[in-house]
């Protein structure tokens, strides 16, 4: 279990009666309250009346107080701390876009919390082993879980954990957690839609891992879009890969041997369109002339190719952010059962279709 930790929380002040640690017991006699009062305010009770929360938080703003954490943990059972889990290996984290924008949106909506962010690989059986020993010792408040495939275990061990849990996507249509994720069944039959629009008749796709239900939507999508236009849906213009970049050279490579006549492809991941750019080029098709191509995603790889690609935008950083968002209200216990959310997607046309 690879870890990194991300702080979120503000420095400590010095306080204005001397370098010395404020204290509990300065704030409540600066407040005029007890200290119970103080530490009802500190640790977000209710059971405090809005003239006194207002003396505690102005007491604490002039003295600079930061509450001990150590303690605060004692008497809420909470350690200020949540994980985000990528059971990926690191190759796929660095490489990918789509994985710093969860992360971008998650940290910055932990930013004005004292959350401190935690980021877990997770990369095989013995790494599962020691995070599903760390999560039920509780040294976390709650979990994000990214890159959900549908026979991955952490899903599982969460729910009974019951500990306050969001995923990013889901496992299939029953799915017993809280998720977020984009449109990707209505984003692909936009992009489809749009490649059989402009002439095209013979429209093939490269799918991410069919282990996931991120990919199985996204096929749906593609295959939605043919039958609504009267067309057939043909296995063999179907490219299986996994959302890298290699994956989608091989797949391509593939595509074009089986049907050397195909004139358009849609990818599942801007990443796989890249690589699928890159056979198209060396197989001297021209884009979009020949073969136009549409990605996913609408990452920053999108716009550095040659020529720029267009992609169906997910809103990835709002993404994270939401879950972030959904996760700090579940830990609050403001909300009770679990909640979805989807995101709307659209298409930016570029200059490969």
């Amino acid at each position: 279990m690879a870890q990194a930790a991300s702080g979120t929380a503000g420095a400590s002040g010095s306080g204005s009666r001397g370098s010395a640690r404020p204290t509990l017991e300065e704030v409540a006699a600066l407040a005029g309250v007890g200290r119970g009062t103080v530490s009802r305010v500190v640790n977000g009770s209710p059971r405090v009346s809005d003239k006194a929360r207002e003396a505690v938080q102005a007491a604490i703003a002039e003295l600079g107080y930061v509450p001990n954490r150590a303690a605060r943990a004692l008497v809420t059972s909470r350690t200020d701390a949540v994980a985000l889990v990528v059971p990926e290996a690191e190759t796929r984290l660095f490489s990918e876009p789509y994985f710093s924008d969860i992360i971008s949106g998650v940290a910055a909506e932990l930013s004005e919390t004292d959350m401190q962010l935690l980021l877990i690989l997770v990369r095989n059986q013995r790494e599962r082993d020691r995070l599903a020993a760390y999560l039920s010792a509780q040294r976390v408040d709650g979990v994000l879980l990214v890159a959900v495939h549908r026979d991955d275990p952490l899903p599982g061990l969460l729910e009974s954990l019951e500990i306050p849990s969001v995923l990013a996507g889901r496992r299939n249509d029953h799915e017993v957690l809280s998720y977020v994720h984009a449109d990707n069944a209505g984003g692909a039959r936009m992009a489809v839609r749009h490649l059989l629009r402009r002439g095209c008749g013979r429209v093939a796709t490269i799918t991410g891992p069919l282990d996931m239900e991120v990919a199985l939507a996204r096929l749906d999508g593609y295959r939605r879009a043919l039958e609504e236009a009267g067309q057939t849906y043909e296995e063999d213009l179907v490219g299986l890969a996994d959302f890298t970049e290699e994956g989608g050279r091989q797949a391509m490579r593939a595509l074009l041997e089986r049907r050397p006549d195909l004139d358009a492809v849609f990818c599942a991941s801007d990443v796989m369109a890249a690589g699928a750019m890159q056979v198209l080029r060396a197989a001297g098709r021209r884009i979009p002339e020949q073969v136009a191509v549409i990605g996913f995603d609408d990452s920053i790889v999108a716009r550095h190719t040659e020529p720029a690609m267009t992609s169906v935008r997910q809103p990835i950083e709002e993404m994270g952010r939401t879950m972030a968002r959904l996760l700090l209200e579940e830990i609050a216990g403001r909300h009770r059962g679990s909640r979805q959310v989807v995101l709307a997607t659209e298409l930016v046309v570029r200059d490969s279709a």
